[in-house]
């Protein structure tokens, strides 16, 4: 008997929406300046070649939305984007009827009826009348290439915004009322996003791939650093990443994220600062931390100390 070895998978081997592998993954995040690791890359990789929906979590200011914006670059598939909030509806995110419109119609249909024409109204729950909001835009799209759906920050929105995304996550597909339901004939490309404020449904997470996103380490927030900021001098990045690593160990009411590691990275090159010992650092610290109390911790307790950490630990990096 001649025996058979494991059948392929369909998806090994192939390249989907461009992307050869993990490592093709890896690479097209790094030509789009966003540095990131394998596993990361193989849940990006993995929610493409399924297709499944990627829920990433992680604190906020991590690069989780940045993903999303990144794929839509290197695919070149047009993003949209659904951000969440406390209260956010289905008139919000899926769709709703344009009634000025509709009234200027039923106007119109009046006038000719007065006129001796005929009254027909039964278009007025029709496509034109409809207001496409992110989601039903989503489903919409008839582009060759499907495009990048980002629903941010679902955390944000009420646990019942959980239960209306089921229908979307299981057969992409929305149902109007008016008009009945609408399909998509290719599945959009979905990063939800959460800053884990609130659990979301678990029958939402089964619906999904999902990746916790973890603060960066020193060399790879140095990495994240050289990729955004080039022109950063490298003695200088040594100190900001170490200095925010140490930082992120304290007690604060909000540690900083990668985003504001860039932007106070950003601050001491506008301002021509060269070393945290400058006292003018003091005076930047509105772009990296957000709490008035943690500003005024570091400047009158913190800042000494961890500046002295960073001089000792720093030189075996530089």
């Amino acid at each position: 008997m001649v025996g058979h070895g494991p059948a392929k998978s369909p998806h090994r081997e192939r390249a989907v929406h461009g992307l050869h592998g993990v490592d093709g993954v890896v690479e097209a995040l790094a030509g789009q300046r966003y540095v990131t690791d394998r596993s990361l890359a193989t849940a990006l990789y993995l929610s493409l070649a399924l297709p499944k929906p990627l829920l990433l979590e992680g604190e906020a200011g991590v690069g989780k939305t940045e993903i999303a914006k990144a794929l839509s670059a290197i695919t070149g598939a047009p993003l949209i984007r659904l951000q969440c909030y406390e209260g956010l509806d289905i008139a919000h995110a899926v769709y709703e009827w344009d009634y000025s419109r509709q009234m200027l119609h039923i106007r119109m249909l009046e006038a000719q009826a007065g006129a001796g024409g005929t009254m027909d109204a039964d278009d007025l729950f029709g496509p034109r009348f409809l207001v496409r909001r992110p989601l039903l835009q989503a489903i919409e799209a008839t582009r060759e290439m499907p495009p990048v759906l980002l629903i941010d920050e679902l955390d944000r929105a009420d646990d019942e915004f959980d239960a209306f995304l089921l229908e979307l996550l299981s057969d992409w597909q929305v149902t109007i009322p008016e008009l009945g339901t609408i399909k998509a004939t290719v599945p959009p490309m979905v990063i939800i996003t959460s800053n884990r404020t609130r659990e979301l449904h678990d029958a939402l997470k089964r619906r999904c791939l999902y990746h916790w996103i973890e603060y960066p380490t020193v060399q790879k927030e140095l990495e994240i650093i050289a990729a955004r900021i080039p022109d950063a001098p490298k003695p200088l990045s040594v100190q900001i990443a170490t200095f925010v690593q140490a930082l992120r160990k304290e007690d604060l009411w909000k540690v900083p994220g990668v985003a504001e590691t860039l932007d106070w990275t950003a601050a001491m090159i506008a301002l021509g600062i060269e070393e945290l010992k400058n006292p003018i650092v003091l005076d930047t610290l509105g772009t990296l931390l957000k709490h008035q109390e943690d500003v005024v911790r570091v400047q009158r307790d913190l800042y000494p100390r961890l500046v002295g950490e960073v001089a000792s630990g720093s030189d075996s990096r530089q």
